[in-house]
């Protein structure tokens, strides 16, 4: 294969889903065949797997018609696995796709339209639809509506991480995902949410647009596993308000607005999610909890490797 440096390379971090991670490069290696003139990659960081990953990948690099690196990153945490990523990553474009997902046929084509003479410098997430209809609606987004993040919305599931692109220049500015943040790391979530409002700050436009469709097998079918990821999400939310409290203090105004919702609920006010009954309440309490851990971060001052750093100069060859 030429070695030429690819239009994007697909990022998919994982962790003891070796099944999904199959389906997802598989349907991966099958958009890019439909786009066989245009050169692409893909990066696999194995986050600590204990199942047969590993050998799972193997086998798909002796087969894959991509050129595949496989990636091994010790440090737990989703962040630290995309950053191992970025690192290496030599597309114009980086494509972070979750491993619990399958991108749509037409994934490539929607992304060469909204990429190829277009815009220089931005983040764009595309349309997230359940993989199985036995799923709970979350972790999802269906909007028909073609929009950029103000200051007016949250961050929060505005691009969701499992379906995010940008430019290789955007990662050179922003930098690395700040590593307290994000699944397996002490903040649990919103290393996504946090990219998203560093790059609001530096002026770089997120757009969300409603194609590049992936579709999310996420598998949580029992209410109790949605209310704990919707726990988790808030965690990671009430740590991002705190950091960005002095640079980004509208976050604290989207805060004040699920206090104020947590109390009208008593009075019979609208519920977060009246599909799968949510409250509002344990937004505001995790906010406040994640504030708190994000507080107690700082002040113990956790050792490197933790928080943002610069991209490692590989992502600048």
């Amino acid at each position: 294969m030429s070695h030429a440096a690819p239009f994007a390379s697909f990022i998919v971090c994982t962790r003891d889903r070796a099944e999904a991670l199959e389906t997802c490069i598989r349907s991966i290696e099958a958009a890019c065949a439909l786009h066989a003139g245009v050169l692409w990659e893909l990066i696999v960081v194995d986050n600590g797997s204990t199942d047969d990953t590993p050998e799972r990948i193997a086998r798909i690099i002796t087969g894959s018609p991509l050129t595949v690196l496989h990636l091994v990153e010790s440090r737990p945490g989703l962040a630290a696995a995309r950053n191992a990523a970025m690192s290496r990553a030599r597309g114009g474009i980086l494509i972070f796709i979750d491993d619990d997902c399958e991108i749509d046929a037409n994934y490539l084509r929607d992304l060469e339209r909204h990429y190829t003479g277009g815009e220089a410098g931005i983040i764009r997430g595309g349309r997230v639809e359940l993989g199985d209809a036995k799923d709970l609606p979350f972790t999802i987004k269906r909007s028909n509506v073609r929009e950029r993040l103000t200051c007016d919305v949250h961050p929060g599931g505005f691009v969701l991480g499992c379906n995010m692109t940008m430019h290789r220049e955007v990662a050179l500015r922003i930098g690395a995902f700040d590593e307290r943040f994000g699944a397996g790391a002490p903040l649990r979530s919103a290393e996504d949410t946090d990219y998203l409002v560093r790059a609001h700050r530096l002026g770089i436009p997120v757009e969300y647009v409603p194609d590049m469709t992936v579709f999310h097998h996420h598998g949580r079918r029992a209410r109790a596993t949605i209310e704990t990821l919707h726990c988790n999400y808030s965690f990671g939310n009430g740590a991002l308000c705190m950091k960005h409290a002095r640079t980004a203090p509208w976050l604290l105004r989207h805060f004040c607005w699920s206090v104020r919702s947590a109390f009208a609920e008593i009075l019979g006010g609208p519920r977060f999610d009246p599909v799968l009954h949510l409250s509002h309440w344990p937004i505001a309490l995790m906010n406040l909890l994640g504030a708190l851990k994000f507080l107690a971060l700082v002040v113990t001052a956790r050792p490197t490797g933790q928080g943002e750093q610069p991209v490692n100069e590989q992502l600048q060859r």
